[in-house]
């Protein structure tokens, strides 16, 4: 099932190469940014994630495309014993890695990663978490395929996503903040206009909850939920690697 490929910068490039050089870009104002474009909504979207994990009691966690680690300071509620969170911008961990040293956490460990093109451990991880991520992903079938590896069996996936809400007055609402105001504000605050003109693009451009949970079937995965949160402006997705 193909998925259409949408790039911040030059049509020609590499998707993974453009979205490396854009979070390095925005890193210094991206938590700013999150927090008022989302309201601080988000803070509450990653709670509500991670509390899908709370029966399973995950040990290792791997989060993908964990930017600054919101989500995988989030993680720590969880006790677990090791989180490896990874990303493509050394920007957007070195802003990671400070915060980290206010909370003095060892076990999590901040990693430079191209989830495609390098290998992690096969079968290590009772969870992996990747917030805002996946429609980053050069190949999403190729992306969620290397997740799989690496989970248990058993293990569970987690992903949030913006979402598109169905209600006609709220889609209407939202699209308009979503594609005129975020890039006005992304654009004053990060000087980067594409940045946040590729975000409502790339939302656009992906997949349906539907379409998705067929994907994440398609790639083995079982169980596989949608729940449209606050709205259904964010897209929370759970699957689960069969024994």
């Amino acid at each position: 099932m193909e998925v259409e490929k949408v790039k911040p910068y030059q049509a020609s490039a590499e998707k993974t190469n453009q979205i490396e050089a854009m979070f390095d870009a925005i890193s210094p104002q991206y938590d700013l940014l999150n927090r008022i474009m989302t309201l601080g909504i988000d803070i509450y979207w990653r709670n509500k994630a991670i509390s899908t994990l709370k029966d399973l009691k995950p040990k290792a966690i791997l989060d993908v495309a964990t930017g600054t680690g919101d989500f995988a300071f989030a993680a720590l509620k969880l006790n677990p014993e090791r989180i490896l969170a990874v990303d493509l911008s050394q920007k957007m961990l070195d802003v990671a890695i400070e915060k980290q040293k206010k909370v003095d956490n060892t076990l999590m460990e901040f990693r430079k990663v191209d989830i495609l093109d390098q290998t992690l451990e096969t079968n290590s991880f009772d969870a992996i978490t990747v917030g805002f991520g996946v429609r980053n992903f050069e190949d999403i079938h190729l992306g969620l395929g290397k997740l799989y590896t690496y989970l248990k069996p058993g293990g569970k996936l987690v992903i949030l996503e913006p979402g598109i809400p169905k209600n006609k007055l709220i889609q209407f609402l939202f699209n308009l903040y979503f594609n005129r105001i975020v890039p006005l504000i992304g654009r004053i605050i990060s000087k980067d206009q594409s940045a946040y003109t590729y975000l409502p693009n790339s939302v656009a451009a992906f997949p349906s909850p539907q379409v998705f949970l067929e994907i994440l079937g398609e790639i083995g995965f079982e169980n596989n939920k949608y729940e449209g949160l606050s709205f259904e402006t964010c897209a929370l997705y759970t699957a689960t690697k069969p024994f």
